[in-house]
């Protein structure tokens, strides 16, 4: 048996495929959707780096009742059940990036950890990852 990535709800899956494509420089190996006898958002996709090594891969599928992570938890509130860890060579350039292509820096940051090594970020539907080095 073996890993072979994540799989990630999302409201609007082309959307967030897209966003990974461009953040990652990884390939849209398959993506189905949208279309029109289906809601808006719907559809499923995948992505790999062009290596294909096995292991990295991340897919994104539609989830009518998808609600938004909170970050940092909150009673009553969906919170993120895992994240993704990204390392990086430059912290700020990353964050930077990340930003460009559509993430945003969660707020609050945690308060025990060097920001100076390590940033939450939340991808476009909300899921958080970090960027570390």
């Amino acid at each position: 048996m073996r890993f072979s990535g994540p799989c990630v709800e999302a409201p609007d899956v082309p959307a967030l495929v897209r966003f990974y494509e461009r953040f990652l420089g990884w390939e849209v190996e398959e993506l189905v959707g949208p279309r029109d006898d289906r809601p808006a958002g719907w559809g499923w996709g995948r992505l790999r780096p062009a290596d294909r090594a096995p292991g990295h891969k991340i897919e994104v599928q539609w989830q009518e009742h998808y609600r938004r992570p909170v970050w940092p938890g909150a009673p009553g509130e969906p919170t993120m059940q895992w994240h993704l860890d990204w390392w990086v060579e430059d912290l700020e350039a990353g964050v930077a990036w990340a930003i460009e292509c559509g993430a945003e820096e969660a707020a609050p940051q945690p308060p025990d950890r060097d920001r100076s090594r390590l940033r939450i970020m939340l991808d476009p539907a909300g899921h958080p990852f970090c960027l570390w080095t």
